[in-house]
């Protein structure tokens, strides 16, 4: 089996589970599947942080759980809290984030790793569950541009790829892949436009924005993975890695999104 073929056979096989839950899981359904896959990419952020495996596997608990009580416990007040987390996740991908990549901090303190891996995590968790309750085409529409823009990057910078990205931080992106990436999503803007009658320079705007932030997403996790010297976070999918390795540019576009959409429905 090559390795193209493992991929893609992966990714199939999550397809099949994912859209399925995503259509017709309940909320409460829905919260305990996100809870476990915040708490196996915790894991593996403390993983690639060095911590000790007691302390990796406490960490990943503790998410978790948080993630399974915090929306029953705070109750009416929860809205309030989850907005919160998505202002904080703005605040960071779209200043600290592009710092740390230009700087190419280390931060190896385990509390700052800790509190970074909270920031990325905790975030990309509230933003399932507030994309997934405001319909399952909201959800899938949002995460669609990221696979798009990862499978458009992966085959036009396969081919086409020439001028790297990032050398000092991710060898294998290139700017060619960046631009069949917005190649791709300008084409997936034109279909919502024409089946929504959204505005086209609109949409267009919003993808490419949810581009960069996807790509300062994937940047960012290739740079923690550097850092600590591994190729991937894990192993549990093959051909991909590690979950956080396939949910990498998701923990800065899916916050981002659901900003965007929380301050529109204020606006309206």
């Amino acid at each position: 089996m090559t390795p193209l073929f493992r991929r893609v056979l992966t990714a199939a096989l999550l397809l099949a589970v994912f859209v399925p839950a995503v259509l017709w899981a309940p909320a409460w359904i829905w919260a305990i599947l996100m809870a476990g896959l915040i708490g196996v990419a915790a894991y593996e952020w403390a993983r690639l942080s060095r911590f000790p495996p007691l302390s990796a596997r406490a960490y990943a608990g503790l998410l978790t759980l948080a993630a399974l009580v915090l929306p029953p416990l705070l109750g009416a007040d929860w809205p309030i809290y989850q907005r919160a987390l998505i202002l904080l996740a703005v605040g960071f991908w779209l200043v600290v984030a592009p710092l740390w990549l230009l700087g190419r901090w280390h931060a190896p303190q385990p509390f700052v790793r800790a509190v970074v891996g909270v920031v990325v995590l905790v975030p990309t968790w509230a933003a399932l569950l507030y994309l997934h309750a405001r319909g399952p085409g909201v959800l899938l529409g949002v995460m669609a541009i990221v696979w798009i823009a990862d499978t458009a990057a992966y085959f036009s910078g396969r081919r086409f790829g020439r001028h790297k990205l990032a050398p000092a931080i991710s060898p294998g992106k290139t700017w060619e892949g960046v631009a069949g990436a917005l190649a791709a999503l300008a084409l997936y803007a034109g279909v919502l436009s024409g089946l929504s009658g959204m505005p086209l320079l609109s949409l267009l705007l919003v993808v490419s924005g949810l581009l960069y932030v996807s790509v300062l997403g994937d940047l960012f996790e290739s740079w923690i993975k550097r850092l600590s010297g591994m190729k991937d976070s894990g192993s549990i999918l093959p051909g991909h890695g590690g979950v956080l390795d396939r949910i990498d540019a998701l923990t800065s576009t899916l916050p981002i999104a659901t900003g965007l959409l929380m301050w529109l429905e204020r606006s309206v």
